[in-house]
């Protein structure tokens, strides 16, 4: 029988060599994500291939897998011990090689393969590894099946089985990029800058940029996962920065940004302007639902209130539904509403049929966004951009909470903002049209300003987000109202940054 894990562990020493490490905090919300080394090692990274193997079977699907790894110096050992984990479950491993996350999702249709096992720490530092995992395509796991990962991988309840196999899929990345080329090419030629952070996204955003019909300005697409000049996540100020300075000195018509796994991509302007992914969505949102009349539209409780707001999506007949933060949430959400686009704020887009399958994918962003200009030749990325209703939002906000209280707190302030709306009594000077308590409480006010609380998913605090397509003072009332609802709580600490 396999040895059960410990935690710690001391390197170089017999122990460390000898019995699985896995921290158990690593098993996140809805995926896996650990420092390689302090937090996990070889034979503990076996131990949860062995672990998704049970759980593989305990669901009662089909035992075949696709893995995959992102470009550090470690994942493909790691990779190849999760996929000794399976086989000793008895799961049949189709290994794609050096990839995507949305190569490996791609993968799950394209091999026939109901689940999937993606070796990745996506846009974290050097030295992080991780996995995101799925049993029912498009989707990956959640909550239920993170937790019950856990309790098997902690608790050494592993199962061994016969009839594991593995086998290579050669030039794998050659098909997924001829599936997602599979379409006419743009048009006319639109100059992008292809940012990729050193991380995997370089060995194929610009080539796949390119024979869309781009002309690409690759930055930092040579591999190299010491990631010398930044992280590459397109939420990163000095990812942003870089983008900014190259579509400027280039005149680029947009600069794209890939975070380290490729299924999330920035978007800066032609005059250099960072605009915030949901920002971005909803001029998607405008364009998709003039191609696709009555769309429906899933966002994350974080996002702009414009996707319900804006008169463009209103006369194009757009239903949008607020759900969740966390991509596993949003493309859950997705696939039951059929949706046509699932938008999060952090930039994980999921292009349901006829765009896509329902799964994150940068590149797909990025052709999204090019199409867009494409079929307003008119019009500049910066002229779309104008063009959105003006709001006037805060930074995310993120006070203090202990984990042990942050999500009574949550609830604690949903139920006072439902008593006010019951009692038909005014939020920041007005009564309130609407609450979401799908994630937390949403507050809407008669004009459109909003507040967001809601716990953080991995770090003890909590979440706040106010925005007023009004005007700054609105804006500024209804964080005073939020605040003064956290106020009732001494167990909220102090803000990382306030307005």
């Amino acid at each position: 029988m396999f040895p059960k894990p410990e935690y710690p562990l001391t390197p170089n020493s017999l122990g460390y060599e000898t019995t699985p490490l896995v921290s158990a905090n690593g098993f996140r919300e809805y995926d896996a994500r650990w420092l390689f080394g302090p937090e996990l090692n070889l034979m503990g990274v076996q131990a949860v291939g062995i672990g998704l193997g049970t759980l593989i079977h305990e669901l009662g699907v089909r035992p075949e897998i696709v893995v995959g790894h992102d470009f550090r110096s470690y994942s493909s050992s790691i990779k190849m011990a999760l996929a000794l984990g399976l086989m000793a479950a008895g799961i049949r491993v189709r290994d794609i090689g050096l990839a995507l996350s949305p190569m490996a999702y791609f993968a799950q249709f394209e091999l026939d393969a109901p689940c999937v096992a993606m070796v990745t720490a996506s846009h974290n530092e050097n030295g992080w590894t991780g996995v995101k995992m799925g049993v029912e395509r498009p989707l990956t796991f959640g909550p239920t099946e993170m937790s019950r990962l856990k309790e098997i991988v902690l608790g050494g309840a592993f199962i061994l089985k016969d009839g594991g196999a593995y086998a290579y899929e050669t030039d794998f990345p050659e098909r997924y990029l001829k599936n997602l080329l599979d379409r006419p090419k743009l048009k006319r030629r639109i100059k992008v800058v292809a940012a990729c952070g050193n991380g995997t996204a370089g060995a194929f955003a610009p080539e796949a940029l390119e024979r869309l019909g781009c002309e690409v300005v690759p930055l930092d697409a040579e591999l190299d996962h010491a990631f010398p000049k930044y992280n590459p996540n397109p939420e990163d100020l000095k990812m942003l920065h870089a983008m900014r300075d190259a579509t400027l000195e280039h005149g680029a018509d947009v600069g794209f940004g890939f975070d380290g796994d490729g299924d999330r991509c920035g978007v800066v302007d032609n005059e250099g302007e960072e605009i915030f992914a949901d920002k971005v969505g909803v001029m998607l949102a405008r364009d998709l639902s003039a191609v696709y009349p009555d769309a429906r539209f899933v966002v994350d409780v974080k996002s702009t209130g414009l996707y319900m707001t804006d008169p463009v999506l209103i006369a194009n007949g757009a239903v949008t539904d607020y759900w969740k933060t966390g991509h596993s949430y949003i493309k859950r959400r997705v696939s039951e509403l059929n949706a046509l686009v699932g938008f999060e704020k952090s930039g994980h887009y999921f292009f349901n049929r006829p765009i896509g399958l329902g799964y994150d994918d940068g590149l797909l962003s990025a052709f999204a966004v090019c199409d867009m200009l494409d079929r307003n030749p008119d019009l500049s990325m910066a002229d779309l951009r104008r063009s959105l209703p003006k709001t006037w939002g805060t930074p995310t906000m993120s006070p203090h909470c202990a984990d042990d209280v942050k999500y009574g707190v949550v609830e604690q302030v949903t139920a006072a903002f439902q008593d006010r709306m019951a009692r038909g009594e005014p939020v920041a000077g007005q009564p309130i049209r609407d609450l979401v308590t799908v994630n937390g409480v949403r507050v809407t006010t008669q004009d459109g300003t909003w507040g967001l609380v809601r716990a953080s998913s991995n770090k003890p605090e909590l979440v706040v987000v106010v925005e007023s397509p009004v005007s700054e003072a609105r804006m500024r009332e209804m964080f005073h109202a939020v605040d003064a609802a956290l106020r009732e709580h001494p167990q909220v600490g102090a803000y990382n940054q306030t307005i």
